[in-house]
């Protein structure tokens, strides 16, 4: 029969059975929820400077907290290799493992280097991030990766609101201490672990591990065509020189102005953005050291935050303008509004004022997140795309480590955190400067190109080549050569 011929050449991922996907999905996005719970996330800075374990903030901001950093720059590379080698399931088990281990030695640790330790494991967690997010990816077919992408993040974004209005209710009304709040936070991620063990190991990934069928019916990938058309992609070609192929492609994309444009907001915009995150609790605590727990709203403030962000980042899908003519107006505009918003943090001492500043912060970072995304991959494969990112993050993840071992580090200046501050609003207000002066050179060069087109128009419409004309008209048109 016809149906059953078309079945044929579909690929293995469109003809597993509905249910046993939909079981998958359902499960990861389960995985990914619960493993977000962790109460006590919010207030591990109070909880290091406060009596349990008694740092002071000069340890805790020059000593300890770089280490994240640093462990982060470490493994970010090869975990990014092996998430696609291992095909996915061994990393988010390290992961689950790392977030054990975190726990483990803020319950139990109570010198500096075990401290250290636990950013360093903090920092395998945040690398390892890649793997959930494109885990689901191996489980069903393309036409399915935009809805199944959305539910996986709507899944970690709930996670995330719902462990952060735990945390603060189990602070504020239960008058739960932060240490047993990291004891609840460990039984959660060790029940994270248990559900890591029973996920399935998908057989395919997007580098390392393509499929072997050759002949059905899709559409070669960017990386067969690279590897000299070896759609079997296993046994020589393209594992040996696929990856440095595509390295030089993305350098030679790299001339496109948005995928530029945008692609520099990702790595200078993130490694500031990720800065004011790790030390924003040292500030809220030197503005506002509360002697009662339940004082402090780190998690009804995380909770807000999340919840303003994952509404920004759905409104600017529905922005609709030429990106090409205002992408630096908007990114110049927002970024200045962030770096008042930084001043305003760090001159305060309204505790209310700080906490409202800094939801707005992430509020207006998460609202360009989608967009960035979206300008980035729209003129390239899937391949290429996450090649990209990988690439964007390593780089924002390198200037964010200069900039700690310059500012924070003991070895290096070692300032306190409202100096660190002052220097992050230093930092966003040259990036907001540079990114209005570009706005102010695109609409300059914008002009010089309409006004003689204009100007011949108005003389001699009927006289000028089909070719103006079709581009004047065209929306489309003026839109590629802004």
């Amino acid at each position: 029969m016809p149906k059953k011929d078309d079945d044929a050449k579909k690929p293995a991922s469109e003809t597993v059975p509905d249910q046993h996907w939909k079981l998958q999905v359902f499960y990861l996005c389960f995985y990914g929820f619960m493993t977000q719970i962790r109460p006590g996330e919010s207030f591990i800075t109070p909880y290091l400077l406060g009596a349990d374990k008694n740092f002071t903030q000069a340890e805790v901001t020059n000593v300890i907290m770089p280490v994240l950093t640093y462990s982060y720059m470490a493994v970010l590379v090869p975990i990014f290799l092996l998430t696609d080698y291992l095909c996915y399931k061994p990393v988010l088990v390290l992961q689950s493992l790392s977030h054990v281990s975190i726990w483990l030695l803020l319950v139990l640790g109570t010198s500096i280097l075990a401290m250290q330790l636990m950013e360093f494991f903090y920092g395998i967690t945040m690398a390892a991030r890649i793997a959930y997010s494109s885990y689901i990816f191996s489980l069903v077919a393309p036409s399915r990766y935009q809805r199944m992408a959305s539910y996986s993040r709507s899944s970690v974004l709930l996670g995330v609101f719902t462990s952060s209005v735990l945390g603060q209710l189990c602070v504020t009304f239960g008058d739960v201490s932060f240490l047993t709040l990291n004891y609840v936070s460990l039984g959660f991620v060790s029940f994270g672990l248990v559900l890591t063990l029973f996920l399935e190991r998908p057989r395919r990934s997007l580098f390392f591990n393509r499929p072997k069928e050759a002949g059905d019916g899709s559409a070669p990938a960017e990386l067969d065509n690279m590897a000299g058309g070896d759609g079997g992609g296993g046994k020589q070609g393209w594992r040996e020189a696929a990856l440095c192929r595509m390295l030089r492609e993305v350098g030679t994309l790299a001339r496109q102005p948005q995928l530029q444009l945008w692609s520099l907001w990702w790595i200078f915009n993130s490694a500031g953005y990720y800065l004011m995150l790790y030390y924003v609790q040292i500030l809220w605590n030197e503005i506002y050291p509360a002697t009662d727990n339940r004082q402090v709203y780190n998690g009804g403030v995380d909770a807000a935050s999340t919840l303003l962000g994952a509404g920004a980042s759905f409104a600017a899908g529905y922005v609709k303008i030429r990106w090409t003519l205002w992408s630096e107006l908007v990114i110049g505009v927002v970024t200045a509004f962030q770096a008042g918003l930084l001043l305003l943090m760090n001159t305060t001492s309204n505790i209310w004022l700080c906490y409202t500043a800094y939801v707005l912060f992430r509020g207006s970072y998460q609202f360009l997140v989608p967009i960035a995304i979206f300008q980035i991959a729209t003129s390239l494969s899937k391949e290429l795309c996450a090649l990209v990112f990988g690439v964007n993050t390593f780089f924002a993840t390198v200037l964010k480590t200069i900039i700690t071992i310059v500012v924070a580090d003991k070895r290096g200046l070692g300032l306190s955190v409202h100096p660190q501050f002052y220097v992050y609003f230093g930092y966003f207000t040259l990036l907001a400067v540079i990114y209005l002066l570009a706005a102010v050179g695109v609409g300059i060069r914008h002009n010089r190109r309409k006004q003689p087109v204009e100007l011949a128009l108005a003389k001699e419409p009927r006289q000028l080549p089909t070719e103006v004309l079709a581009q004047e008209k065209s929306p489309e048109a003026g839109a590629m050569q802004a």
